[in-house]
This record gives structure tokens, sequence and C-alpha cells, in this order.
């Protein structure tokens, strides 16, 4: 149960390791109980056994200079899989605007390993931004946006992403120094929220990361 009262179990997944075979590691990283019983976690192989807490640190030594923002006025259910795919991409950070609570079912617990800060609206959001420095990019396909493919998306920057259906808020796009949008080839008006995001995470990787 976490603080604002929703239940995180882990999931149910097939991948893993079962108890560590002969004699253990003298590493202060490894967690004794995860040697014991297995470590059937969403973690990559690089990290069996270790504990959570070494895992961030060893994280905070290669974040990526981009952070991620959400806008939450509806409580949208894409959150989770966009945080999940910010620890994908190694995001420094990612920001929650609006509602503070968030459904984390999405995130198959890897909000445990992602920094997350809330803020309560867009101008705190946007005084967070300027005091660090940070160029905000609005996603969205409106008026003006120009392809992210073929747009400035700076190395150092806060992308921000809207809700499922409405997308950004006016203030947001306003508060933005660029909007970019996602080219579509088919009849949809829109890719889903959390489908948006990796793309452009991913793009910015492709440009930015080593």
């Amino acid at each position: 149960m976490d603080a604002d009262g929703l239940t995180e179990p882990e999931a149910e997944v097939a991948h893993g390791v079962g108890p560590w075979q002969g004699e253990w590691p003298d590493d202060p990283r490894f967690d004794p109980e995860l040697l014991a019983k297995g470590d059937r976690r969403n973690v990559v192989d690089e990290f069996r056994y270790w504990t959570m807490e070494a895992i961030i640190a060893h994280l905070d030594e290669r974040r990526h200079p981009f952070h991620v923002a959400i806008e939450n006025w509806q409580h949208d259910l894409n959150i989770g899989s966009i945080v999940r795919s910010a620890n994908a991409f190694l995001a420094a950070e990612v920001h929650i605007i609006g509602k503070r609570r968030w459904n984390r079912r999405g995130a198959m617990v890897t909000d445990r390993y992602q920094h997350v800060r809330h803020h309560e609206d867009v101008a705190t959001f946007v005084a967070w931004a300027e005091a660090a420095s940070l160029p905000v990019v609005a996603v969205d396909n409106v008026d003006g946006s120009v392809p992210v493919d073929r747009a400035d998306l700076p190395e150092a920057c806060v992308l921000l992403f809207g809700q499922e259906g409405p997308g950004l808020s006016p203030e947001a796009v306003a508060a933005a120094s660029g909007v970019v949008e996602i080219t579509q080839y088919g009849s949809t008006r829109s890719l889903n929220a959390s489908a948006a995001a990796a793309v452009v995470m991913y793009e910015w990787s492709r440009r930015w990361a080593q």
C-alpha cells in the first residue's frame, strides 16, 4: 500500500532467477534475501540480486539530462506506462502536474527506481523548469506543431505530455518553448498518450544517448 492508499503488487512474471548457486558474493550491492530466495523483479539481468537502493544509486550515476512531465487533471491511466518508459530510457526525473495520485499499475513497479516529483499546477512546474534552466518541449498535435524528427530537441530539456483525449492544456502549450508532434499516416487523429511518450523519448535517445 503506498502513501496514497493504492495497492502496488509485484506483477506475476515468468522471468527472473532462482536462489544464488554457490558461494555468495562479497558485495554490499547484493541483497541477502534475494540471494536466498531468488530474484523475480522486473529488472535487467545486470541488476539481479541487487538491493533497490544499489540499483537506484547506479542509475543516478548514468541518468540522461532529459525530464518527463505529465499533466494529470483526470487521473489518466496512461501515466504509469509513461513512467515505465521514462525508466527504460533513463530519464532524469518524472514530473506529475495536477492531481498527486496516479495509477501506478502500468508502471510495473519501475517507479520505485525512478525519481518522481509532484507540482500542484502548470505555473508551479514552469517556475521549477525556469529555475533549473530547462526548456519545456510540449508534445501535442496542435496547430504550429513541428514533426519531432525534424524539430529542435535540446539535450537538456523537459518533454511535456498531456492526457489521453484532451491532450495538453492551453496553459501548458503557452508555457512551452516549442511544440512537437509525431508524424502519422493512418486515419486516427492521435496516438495513445503512453505510446506517443515512448516514441518521443526514443527520438531523444536516438539523438543524444551514448
